[in-house]
């Protein structure tokens, strides 16, 4: 009875994760209005129900008879790793930690999800839970990315009345969320759907986009995976053309998001799986093929919207921002605390516009709980000095930061060991592979629905290994 309520807590988190930005904005504006941030009582929901999912795993834990408390409870190597970070964690801050609240942030983002892996890989899981993870993903990445699209042609003020702010393209920790982001002056939108910003959603979408492959290609070339099926009774050519269908959808959906992290994620997943499943004849046509297609669209997005896929700006960051941190891990090796990168950072931090030389600042004087920059020279406030949140533009360098080269070091090691472990199981190898390239240019693991998700899911497959 335990185990079931458990699985069953387990998929209404996974079903609900997706829907979090959009509910807690939703409810926000309901209880108190127009133009205020998203309260924290209701944005703590999903911890909230993590925590009930993970005392009644320590539960069952303590009354299981199969084995005693102290067999299922001895670290293994992926144990020893996360471990080993939380005590760094810990050592570093308590000699260099300025502010606790700034750790505790940071522990959520960096180590929550990792804990939760700890405790839900030591109990049992039923192979009923796992198909049904499985659909839950497929379908409300089904759903989330039909929305998507729908939100590109939906007016502004559709969007206000759901409770988003009347800016767009900016993070305000005291302001509703926006509703979309646009490419420059453009005009052009980068959906996001559901989540709480184009990257996230970008990125999510690499699960169902995962699965959607290996179904694809399973029935393509009869291969079988049983818990990846679009109904049971489909036939061959049925599942083919579900399956490609659905693909189209969750690839234009993230084709819009217009993250160039998640189209490269999404490309090495595929290439990968291909490279890894297909015999070397098949995969080397099904390569050059998604190559011929992929680059054409590649030249006709640059060629009809050039500002839309080069985007200077935002290149340059992805450039200039890791660099900056490689300064700060080079002048602090032994790291800086939990918190002082990433996106807990932002929570302490003020909300800052960086803007070109060249561009005018003057649409901002009316907010000016923002802090402009037009090149290198602050404009906005005049009367303070603005201190800006800590974005390293790669989670690899975020935990450098704030745990040194040593934290980064296991870190790595801890990501290539689950990649091992998980390499004979393409359903999560291949998402797991995606957050972690992802990881190279973005804060991938920075959001609860891919954090939570792909870690209950992965502790499904990999229970401790004794060596």
């Amino acid at each position: 009875m335990m185990q079931r309520a458990r699985e069953w807590l387990s998929v209404l988190l996974i079903g609900l994760l997706p829907l979090h930005a959009l509910f807690v904005t939703i409810c926000t504006k309901m209880l108190l209005g127009a133009g205020h941030a998203p309260l924290p009582v209701l944005a703590l929901w999903k911890e909230v129900l993590l925590a009930i999912i993970l005392a009644i795993a320590i539960f069952e834990i303590l009354r299981s008879k199969e084995k005693s408390v102290k067999e299922v409870c001895t670290p293994d190597r992926l144990d020893a790793c996360i471990l080993a970070l939380l005590f760094l964690s810990v050592v570093v801050g308590v000699f260099v930690q300025e502010n606790w609240k700034q750790y505790l942030l940071g522990l959520k983002y960096d180590f929550l999800p990792l804990l939760a892996f700890m405790v839900l890989r030591r109990v049992s899981w039923s192979q009923w839970c796992s198909s049904v993870f499985i659909k839950v993903i497929l379908w409300i990445g089904g759903a989330v990315a039909f929305y998507g699209l729908l939100s590109m042609v939906l007016p502004m003020e559709f969007f206000r009345a759901l409770g988003y702010s009347d800016l767009h393209s900016l993070y305000l920790p005291e302001r509703p969320l926006a509703a979309f982001h646009l490419i420059g002056d453009s005009g052009v939108r980068r959906i996001q759907s559901t989540f709480s910003g184009p990257n996230q959603f970008g990125l999510w979408l690499l699960l169902p986009w995962s699965f959607g492959i290996v179904i694809f290609f399973s029935a393509w070339f009869r291969a079988e995976y049983p818990l990846l099926r679009f109904g049971a009774q489909r036939t061959r050519s049925q599942q083919c053309i579900l399956s490609l269908l659905y693909l189209v959808l969750i690839g234009g959906a993230m084709l819009l998001t217009f993250s160039r992290t998640a189209w490269i994620s999404a490309a090495v997943i595929t290439v990968v799986f291909i490279v890894k499943t297909l015999p070397r004849p098949r995969a080397k046509i099904q390569l050059v093929r998604l190559l011929g297609v992929g680059g054409m669209l590649l030249v006709l997005l640059v060629i009809s919207a050039p500002a839309t896929v080069v985007r200077l700006a935002s290149t340059k960051d992805h450039i200039l921002k890791p660099l900056i941190a490689v300064g700060a891990v080079a002048s602090r090796p032994f790291g800086q605390g939990l918190g002082t990168a990433g996106p807990a950072s932002n929570r302490f931090s003020d909300a800052c516009v960086f803007l070109e030389p060249s561009a005018d600042p003057s649409w901002a004087t009316e907010r000016q709980e923002l802090c402009v920059f037009v090149g290198d020279l602050q404009v906005q406030p005049q009367n303070r000095t603005c201190n800006c949140p800590f974005v390293t533009e790669n989670w690899y360098l975020q935990i450098a930061v704030e745990m040194g080269v040593l934290g980064c070091m296991i870190y790595i090691i801890f990501t290539l060991s689950v990649l091992l472990r998980l390499v004979s199981s393409s359903a999560l190898f291949l998402p797991f592979l995606g957050i972690s390239t992802a990881g190279l240019f973005l804060h991938s693991w920075e959001s609860g629905a891919i954090a939570y998700t792909l870690w209950i899911l992965i502790s499904v497959q990999l229970t401790p290994k004794r060596s």
